[in-house]
């Protein structure tokens, strides 16, 4: 038995179709008739459900059961850099944070919080006792955002954080800058020739040192964080101990204010990073950054290398920092004359790019023929307001 041929009907629009084809009975839907070579019966194909084909703007569209499928150019449907890339729920939050659970480390009135209002206005703020908490409550969909302390300008970079950027499988969605007033706070009545200690966080302690040794306070205690400090003073009703935090802590827990703006430097601006469970979409029509982290062979000028692949494209490099690499603590050098230990180290870079430019795309696929290790931390809009 010769194998069956199908006549090709040819492609009609639907209004020359109209024309030419036979009108179908309403009951009945037409059928398409294959009939086989060597003069067989013919086999008929009904569609239960024939679609109706329509023209929209000069593009072929289907409705089916009364639901109009949007039309789609022909030319690009079987590109797959035209099909749109999914909505993640990173891209569906208001620029306000409006029914955001945002976490950062501290009590209320730490700077965190501070920073996560001015992140995300309307969000509901949630305390963590430690840094990991909070990266923890993200992950486990206990909170949707973190807000979470990178660098100060006076104090340097919070290695913590960073440590923790590579325990956990989150992404850098944002950044904000914060402008940091200390104040010196005190129970009600009590003088600052009263007080011989000061209590607060080692770094607002040290961002203060000149001005406590001017004001005779010699003593320092420290704790885990500024508003906690204050909440401490203020429970203990301590008279010869001050705390260092803001003045919000002091409104919140009916501490008097002593003296302000009391850091020794007073640009003292501390950098936040906003987290989140999923990326979110990169663009080019503004400013961004890009934050990542990679590690090297070792040998002579493979730094230099990594480094060429962004200067070769004009990317512009705002941070670059080494930590010893926890995993591979220590590398084992073959030398002509003794065996050497050494640290192996990743490199924290921030990129003023953003992943959407075919040049950062480039860059990074270039940088990983040669990294022994690459992870891209996130591609964020860049704070360009005032801290």
């Amino acid at each position: 038995m010769a194998p069956a041929a199908c006549l090709r009907l040819p492609f009609l629009p639907a209004r020359a179709r109209s024309a030419n084809a036979p009108t179908s009975s309403p009951t009945r839907p037409p059928s398409v008739k294959c009939s086989a070579a060597n003069g067989d019966n013919p086999i008929s194909i009904s569609p239960t459900s024939p679609p109706r084909a329509t023209v929209a703007d000069g593009v072929e569209s289907l409705e089916v059961n009364e639901l109009r499928r949007p039309p789609v150019p022909v030319s690009s449907a079987r590109d797959p850099h035209w099909l749109p890339r999914p909505l993640t729920s990173a891209d569906l939050i208001a620029a306000s944070g409006k029914g955001l659970k945002v976490a950062y480390q501290g009590c209320p009135g730490a700077y965190s919080e501070a920073a996560a209002k001015k992140a995300y206005p309307d969000c509901e703020t949630v305390p963590c006792e430690h840094f990991d908490t909070a990266f923890q409550a993200v992950q486990n969909w206990v909170v949707d955002r973190a807000v979470l302390p990178l660098e100060n300008s006076l104090g340097g970079s919070i290695h913590r954080n960073y440590d923790l950027l590579l325990r956990h499988n989150l992404h850098i969605v944002g950044e904000v800058r914060l402008a940091v007033r200390h104040c010196l706070l005190a129970n009600p009545g009590v003088k600052i020739e009263d007080l011989k200690s000061a209590m607060s966080h080692p770094q607002a302690l040290a961002q203060c040192e000149h001005t406590l040794t001017k004001l005779g306070i010699e003593h320092r205690e420290a704790v885990d964080d500024t508003a906690g400090a204050a909440k401490f003073v203020a429970e203990q009703m301590l008279q010869d101990t001050g705390a260092i935090a803001s003045s919000l802590a002091a409104k919140l827990y009916g501490l008097d204010v002593l003296a302000e703006n009391i850091q020794d430097d007073k640009d003292n601006v501390t950098r936040f990073m906003m987290l989140a469970r999923e990326p979110i979409i990169p663009r080019t029509d503004k400013p961004f950054k890009t934050s990542i982290v990679f590690s090297l062979e070792e040998g002579p000028g493979q730094l230099f290398k990594a480094l060429a692949v962004f200067a070769l494209r004009e990317i512009n490099l705002t941070k670059i920092e080494s930590r010893p690499h926890k995993e591979r603590p220590l590398r084992v050098s073959d030398d002509c004359s003794s065996l050497l230990k050494n640290f192996d180290y990743l490199f924290y870079v921030d990129l003023e790019a953003s992943m959407a430019d075919p040049k950062t795309q480039n860059a990074l696929g270039n940088l990983k023929e040669f990294a022994t290790f690459l992870r891209v931390l996130g591609s964020y809009p860049t704070d360009v307001n005032e801290p």
